[in-house]
């Protein structure tokens, strides 16, 4: 038995170095189409090998016998991920290919809806699961807010470094760990922030418009993070707060 586990972990860890095989295959491809520079390569190879290194201490905590089709979607999500990451870092020593850039991110938010509905039509659905699909989606909107912001200013960073700054304040004040009801709302407004920051990086509408859709996605953030933020508290001061060592972390670190 003890063998077979060990089998079975082996395997699931060999899942996560293709994954990184794959991310470096893509690098490659975008470095020979477009003539990518130093900035997109090393930042693309540091995305892939952080990537490897998170998600494989996070399987090996978790001791997952099967690594599930609904993750090889979001490990796929995370590669496209990563060549937008790439074409964002080389996009301040030279103009990638718009078209490029887009059509990776459009491909990488498509799939966002697909990894949880294969989840749930397997019976796959596991706590890493759904936070490896979380992290993906945080760091896209990241790197897209970083894009849009060399055109519209850096107040767009503001929508990618809004759910960092959550993290962070949870850490010190317990009750933000809290969970959250589920909301039909927060979760439209999540999927916004994608769409918005995807159009307005698409440069295909004027600079007026652009600034008005980029607005639009920080606005509702703002009132989705303080509803919730507003909900958490209110909560709190109903009901105890369980000790940091109580509350059920996810898998992923």
């Amino acid at each position: 038995m003890a063998l077979n586990n060990t089998y079975e972990a082996r395997l699931v860890q060999q899942e996560t170095a293709v994954g990184a095989g794959v991310q470096i295959l893509l690098l490659a491809l975008l470095g020979s189409a477009i003539g990518m520079g130093p900035a997109g390569w090393l930042t693309g190879l540091v995305f892939a090998i952080a990537t490897w290194a998170v998600l494989s201490r996070a399987l090996h905590r978790s001791r997952l016998s099967s690594f599930g089709p609904a993750n090889r979607v979001t490990l796929g999500r995370a590669t496209l991920v990563g060549g937008v990451t790439a074409l964002v870092a080389d996009s301040f020593e030279s103009s990638p290919p718009v078209t490029l850039l887009v059509g990776l991110t459009a491909v990488a938010l498509i799939l966002d809806g697909v990894d949880g509905k294969v989840a749930r039509r397997t019976g796959t659905s596991t706590a890493l699961g759904a936070r490896f699909d979380m992290e993906v989606d945080a760091f896209l909107i990241l790197v897209l807010s970083v894009y849009v912001a060399t055109q519209l200013g850096p107040w767009v960073l503001l929508i990618g470094g809004m759910r960092y700054a959550f993290v962070a304040a949870a850490r010190v004040l317990p009750w933000l760990n809290a969970p959250l009801p589920p909301s039909f709302a927060r979760k439209t407004v999540a999927a916004l922030q994608g769409i918005c920051l995807l159009l307005a990086g698409a440069q295909l509408l004027p600079y007026a418009a652009n600034l008005g859709i980029a607005l639009l996605a920080l606005g509702s953030l703002l009132w989705s993070f303080g509803r919730d933020v507003r909900w958490l508290y209110r909560s709190s001061r109903t009901s105890p707060v369980m000790p940091a060592e109580e509350l059920l972390e996810p898998a992923l670190p």
